[in-house]
């Protein structure tokens, strides 16, 4: 039996479409479960007789996790070490904010040195660095970037409203990454969990192929959705934020494609995708 924890969230609705609820996953959130109340995460786990856990959960709000570390770090922090500590197997999410991005020119590898610039990349580090510390027999972490779908609040989302609303819209141009549609990396999770094995055991990454700035991925999103809106590039100094955000987090997929068998589609066939399942639901 699997337990998803932060199942409200886009990867764990995703993750809810290829599991069946109740029978092969529990899906929890908050409310059901504190991940960071260790005991009740141990009753948990023995009352539903659960194998792997696939962790979600995680405190999100980038900018608001610099003025709030404590709540930031409970979810982040605790919540990996509680979960691992069980024993069971485990595929906790984590992030490219753990990458600072500064004067960085090549895809990030797995085992480059994180350099976490923001509260939320300092605790999804930490979080990391627990479950590497209790690690059970059977572990994957998987840090991904630029998560979007059709559920929840995203930039996709955000970019359609906007485009429907304004005549013109300034976008970041100097942040380089790869956007990640949730479908996406929850059809390699379910894969990779069937097939865990201690000899794989580490870190990985995982986004869709390809390599964009948020520009890019803007103009992307107006031009699928058939939007008139124009995009005006601007730069990360224009755009204040109370959390820093990496220049540079392209981030290098060769270990999870070679270990599991994956096959990746690139960021704009699967951006039709989610665009067009937002436009079916909007019939």
């Amino acid at each position: 039996m699997y337990l998803i924890t932060g199942a409200k969230g886009q990867l764990g609705r995703e993750l809810e479409k290829l599991l069946r609820n109740g029978q092969d996953a529990i899906f929890t959130s908050h409310a059901d479960l504190d991940i960071a109340d260790y005991d009740a995460v141990m009753e948990f786990v023995d009352n539903y007789d659960i194998d792997t856990i696939i962790n979600c959960a995680a405190y999100t709000a980038v900018d608001k996790a610099q003025s709030d570390f404590t709540n930031a770090y409970k979810t982040n922090v605790w919540g990996p070490a509680n979960l691992t500590r069980t024993g069971r197997k485990i595929i906790h999410i984590s992030t490219d904010y753990v990458f600072d991005g500064i004067n960085h020119t090549r895809p990030y590898m797995p085992y480059d040195r994180p350099s976490p610039q923001s509260a939320y990349g300092q605790t999804k580090l930490a979080g990391e660095q627990n479950v590497l510390k209790y690690k059970s027999a059977e572990y994957v972490i998987i840090r991904t970037a630029w998560l979007y779908s059709e559920y929840g609040n995203n930039f996709v989302k955000t970019m359609r409203k906007l485009g429907a609303e304004k005549d013109s819209v300034g976008v970041i141009d100097d942040q380089i990454g790869t956007p990640t549609y949730a479908g996406d990396l929850a059809v390699a999770i379910v894969e990779i969990a069937k097939n865990m094995k201690s000899e794989n055991n580490g870190i990985y990454h995982y986004t869709n192929e390809g390599v964009c700035s948020w520009y890019d991925f803007a103009t992307a999103i107006m031009d699928m959705s058939g939007l008139k809106c124009d995009v005006r590039p601007i730069k990360t100094g224009e755009y204040k934020t109370a959390a820093f955000r990496p220049a540079y987090s392209v981030l290098d997929k060769t270990s999870i494609k070679k270990t599991f068998g994956l096959e990746i589609p690139h960021w704009t066939k699967s951006l039709a995708k989610c665009i067009n399942n937002i436009k079916q639901k909007e019939m």
